[in-house]
Formats: C-alpha cells, sequence, structure tokens
C-alpha cells in the first residue's frame, strides 16, 4: 500500500512539473521582448489597440488602424497627430485590409461575405461583394483584392473608372496579402504552404520564395520586399532584398500583420497578438547608420 502511493505521489508530482513547464514555456513565449536585428530598434506607437490588423494614412496626416474583432465589434480607429483617437468606423467584423486610395479608404471585412467598402468623409459606401476578403492593393486604375479562403479563394479586379469587376483568379488557398513590387512584379501569399508567388499572365503564378512560417502581409519599397509572419508566438517581420538576401529585422513578434511606411526610413507594424502597433527605425549616429547589438523592447514584450 505505502509502495502504490509513493508511486501515485510520483506520478502526480511529475504531472505537477511538466504542466508548470508548459506554463513557464508559453509565459515565456508571451512575455519575451521582441528582437530587433543590428541596425534597427523599435518603439510602441500605439497601444491598447485590440487585435490591431490593417494600417493607413489619413488624409489628415493621421493613421488609422483597424481591430480586427468579431461578430460587429469590429472598428476602425484614426490615431491623430495630436495622440487623439477616434473610431472612424464601427459595426465591422474583422476589418483587415486597409488602403488609402482617391481621397479616401478602402477597406475589406474578413468575415464571412462582406464587401469591400470605401470610405469617404463619414459616408460609406459599398464597392463590391467577397467573401472573406483580406489583402488589398491599388494602383490607380485598378482596385485588387484577395480572398483568405481555403481552396476556394479569389483574387478580384475592380476598375475604379466604370466599376468593372473580375477574377484574375480563383480556387486560391489561403492568400492574405498582394502587392506591386518597384520592378512591376505583382506578388501575393499564401499563409498555409509558406510561400509568396508571382502573378503571371500566362496563369502560372511560380514560387518565388518558399520555406516560410505563415507568411502573410507583404510590402515592397526601395529595400526591398517585406513579409510579416502570421504567428501565435516567435513570429518574424522579413526583409528580402533585391539579391535574395533574407534578413530577420524583428523576431519573436506575436501575430504580426499590416507594414504601413512612413517619412525617413520609418515603418508602422500592426502587432495583434500584443493589441499594439510598433514603429521601427534605422539607428543612425553621427558617421550614418549604427551597427549595434540586437536590442529589444524596454516597455517588455
Amino acid at each position: 500500500m505505502n509502495m502504490s502511493l509513493r508511486l501515485l505521489k510520483s506520478a502526480l508530482l511529475a504531472a505537477a512539473a511538466l504542466v508548470a513547464a508548459a506554463l513557464m514555456f508559453f509565459a515565456w513565449q508571451y512575455f519575451f521582448p521582441v528582437q530587433a536585428a543590428s541596425g534597427w530598434s523599435y518603439r510602441v506607437a500605439y497601444d491598447d489597440v485590440q487585435k490591431a490588423a490593417g494600417l493607413a494614412r489619413a488624409a489628415d496626416g493621421g493613421i488609422l488602424v483597424s481591430q480586427e474583432l468579431q461578430d460587429g465589434r469590429g472598428s476602425i480607429l484614426l490615431m491623430q497627430p495630436d495622440g487623439d483617437r477616434e473610431v472612424v468606423v464601427e459595426g465591422l467584423s474583422k476589418p483587415d485590409g486597409l488602403l488609402s486610395a482617391r481621397g479616401g479608404l478602402v477597406f475589406s471585412q474578413e468575415s464571412g461575405d462582406k464587401p469591400v467598402s470605401f470610405l469617404q468623409g463619414k459616408r460609406v459606401s459599398e464597392l463590391f461583394a467577397g467573401d472573406q476578403v483580406q489583402g488589398l492593393w491599388d494602383d490607380g486604375h485598378y482596385l485588387y483584392a484577395i480572398e483568405d479562403r481555403k481552396g476556394n479563394g479569389r483574387l478580384w479586379r475592380y476598375r475604379w473608372d466604370d466599376r468593372q469587376l473580375s477574377v484574375v483568379r480563383d480556387n486560391l488557398s489561403e492568400t492574405e496579402s498582394i502587392t506591386r513590387c518597384t520592378d512591376g512584379r505583382m506578388l501575393y501569399s499564401e499563409k498555409e504552404s509558406g510561400v509568396i508567388r508571382e502573378l503571371r499572365e500566362d496563369g502560372r503564378d511560380p514560387v518565388v520564395i518558399d520555406g516560410l512560417r505563415n507568411p502573410t502581409f507583404l510590402l515592397c519599397d526601395e529595400q526591398g520586399l517585406w513579409i510579416s509572419e502570421d504567428s501565435t508566438h516567435r513570429a518574424r517581420l522579413l526583409l528580402v532584398d533585391a539579391q535574395g538576401e533574407q534578413t530577420t529585422v524583428l523576431s519573436f513578434l506575436k501575430a504580426p500583420q499590416a507594414i504601413l511606411p512612413l517619412d525617413d526610413g520609418r515603418y508602422l507594424i500592426a502587432e495583434g497578438g500584443r493589441d499594439r502597433v510598433l514603429e521601427l527605425s534605422v539607428v543612425r549616429s553621427a558617421g550614418g547608420l549604427k551597427k549595434t547589438e540586437i536590442a529589444s523592447d524596454r516597455q517588455g514584450g
């Protein structure tokens, strides 16, 4: 009997140790601060933004951020330069894509058959219907919208001048973002397969980058291709330059989403898993770029 009690006690202690270790591991993943690569630093630009997802510039100089909540609880916030914030659109379901265009704001809702909409002033109008539309891109003549669906997603193209709508691709799977690069290529992400594809006229759409972990938002600029990984733990913000060299600019992120370029080489990154927006900057000194060791957020992860 004593032997059985001792064995039971040992088993319970071992189970408790495993549970404690698991809890410590998950707590470490959540609270471990974001790390910035050498030559980069970051700070918290906006906190207390629930499930921050989309980012766009407002016409008055402020920043628009979507709160990707479900069931009509989502909204779009305007962050004013003076620090004030206000709700500009509410009652949304998983608002995700935000895009400044034609003096207003295009936004999508990644929930059911919600439309792609256009906010101009205080008036919201429906552009076209979609199903779980996430990524948006505009070239001035055409607005592109891509659906995040499993196996039956579509890439839409909407012509502003006459409202003509066409399907550019169908049968897509977990495609979350689309962008055009400075060299003219259009790229889109496939989250589940971990690849970036190039949109080609022949419809073949070859893989140009693979081996990624849940790639979501894409942004091309003079630095290269920026990729955020929509992972709950230890996600990264990557930069792929023109030579194809990949750099992890930020690591230990929690569900990062949109990236928005600002002035002077600064960027905003929506970190939905921690309900905040980060500002990323190049570290400079009197002699130019300062090569620093990996920096971390002193305010915590």
